[in-house]
């Protein structure tokens, strides 16, 4: 594999006066080396770093739980067992924290299809596990938002046609995907209540065009990383048992 680096030189000219000096920058000269497979490592830097790379393989490589089959974020159309796993575990962990600090309790969870990075395989669960599904330093988000703002949700997945995440809601559609009834919590989504929706702050800040979080009427960032989450919840349990079920179906 090559690699190259580029230095960039600067070159300032200086102009001297009576009272102080003045900079100017005058030129910007570029230079490319190659890096091949030729350049040996430093030992001594190697034998540095050696024992803090132990150190954190192991700990990442600790056993946490157990799955007895592999899931993907890629086995059903619309909801996956691991989809669903990612939302319990966002709400399982994520719940008492905002209870805690609101009073409150979570409505629902929506995550997106993207952000799952790696399958979960059959076997042990470790914490390499948990930063491989989940590598990015994403935290919890529960927003407060109107119910016709959780009707802008049902509509974009609806539209998406794909297996995005989701707790607490509950959509039907016929076999053309057109929205036969749409549900939170068992009931009819009220234009007029406030639902508190636990996502990403990837998300809530409109990645994957999820534009609904805001405006809003309040937000609560629990200062938890999703993975952090994972690792929790799977030091909780012995085995996973994660399952895909009839919250986002067509009928």
């Amino acid at each position: 594999m090559r690699f190259t680096l580029l230095f960039i030189l600067l070159n300032f000219l200086v102009f001297s006066g009576c009272k102080q000096e003045k900079m100017h920058l005058i030129k910007i000269e570029g230079q490319q080396i190659q890096i091949t497979d030729l350049l040996t490592s430093n030992q001594n830097i190697e034998a540095f770093v050696r024992p803090y790379r132990e150190h954190i393989n192991k700990d990442l490589d600790s056993v946490l739980a157990y799955s007895p089959s592999t899931y993907t974020k890629d086995d059903d159309e619309l909801n996956t067992a691991l989809g669903n796993l990612m939302c319990s575990i966002v709400f399982s962990e994520g719940n008492p924290i905002f209870n805690k600090k609101t009073g409150k309790n979570i409505d629902a969870v929506v995550l997106n299809h993207g952000g799952i990075r790696a399958p979960i395989s059959a076997g042990a669960i470790t914490t390499r596990t948990a930063y491989q599904v989940m590598p990015f330093e994403n935290k919890i988000v529960v927003a407060g938002i109107k119910g016709n703002k959780v009707i802008e949700i049902v509509d974009f997945l609806v539209k998406s046609k794909r297996a995005h995440p989701f707790l607490g809601l509950k959509i039907l559609l016929d076999q053309e995907y057109n929205l036969i009834e749409a549900s939170i919590n068992g009931e009819s989504i009220n234009i007029n209540k406030t639902y508190y929706i636990a996502t990403s702050d990837y998300l809530y800040n409109s990645g994957d065009n999820m534009l609904f979080f805001k405006p809003n009427e309040s937000v609560v960032n629990l200062d938890y990383k999703i993975r952090n989450a994972m690792i929790d919840y799977f030091k909780k349990v012995d085995t996973i048992n994660p399952v895909r079920d009839d919250r986002f179906i067509r009928h």
